[in-house]
């Protein structure tokens, strides 16, 4: 073998290292990228078109946290995010959905907000929303719209429970 032979061999080597690594990097990155699931959407009937309230679980079944950032629709050019804190209502700009976690938006504790409706649902109705995350792909959830007195039972666990 000559040596101009071998550089081009080990040029060759390099090349196709550095593509495999790169790869392998890209993949994992994907790998890591958060999903999420939403389960018990809803939103009660909104007494008037000045506002509505969103309420959900949002699943994180992956090792990566994530966070809440944004929420759009049609029903509203202004949704905003809220927590609730000391019993007073407050937007954030964002909220925390744990690795492995969930991020409960429920009455009383944090929650999504509509201003200025462009309609008022009634019972029956479904309302689209996006949800818009850090790391994570945007989900579209479907709220059924509900009584306004509705409020969601929290599903019963089996943990710690007397035989």
């Amino acid at each position: 073998m000559t040596a101009r032979t071998t550089r081009t061999l080990a040029a060759a080597f390099s090349l196709t290292a550095a593509l495999a690594i790169s790869g392998c990097s890209a993949s994992s990155e994907d790998a890591a990228k958060p999903s999420m699931k939403v389960s018990g959407a809803f939103m009660p009937q909104p007494v008037n078109d000045k506002m509505a309230g969103a309420f959900m679980v949002i699943e994180n079944d992956s090792k990566t946290a994530d966070r809440l950032t944004g929420v759009t629709s049609t029903l509203s050019d202004d949704l905003q995010i809220h927590e609730t804190k000391d019993q007073k209502m407050q937007q954030v700009p964002s909220l925390d959905v744990p690795a492995h976690g969930e991020l409960r938006l429920e009455r009383g504790g944090s929650h999504v907000m509509f201003m200025g409706l462009k309609s008022t649902p009634e019972v029956g109705d479904k309302v689209t929303v996006e949800l818009r995350f850090e790391k994570a792909d945007p989900v579209k959830v479907e709220l059924d719209v509900k009584e306004r007195t509705y409020t969601a039972q929290a599903p019963a666990s089996t943990a710690g429970s007397a035989h």
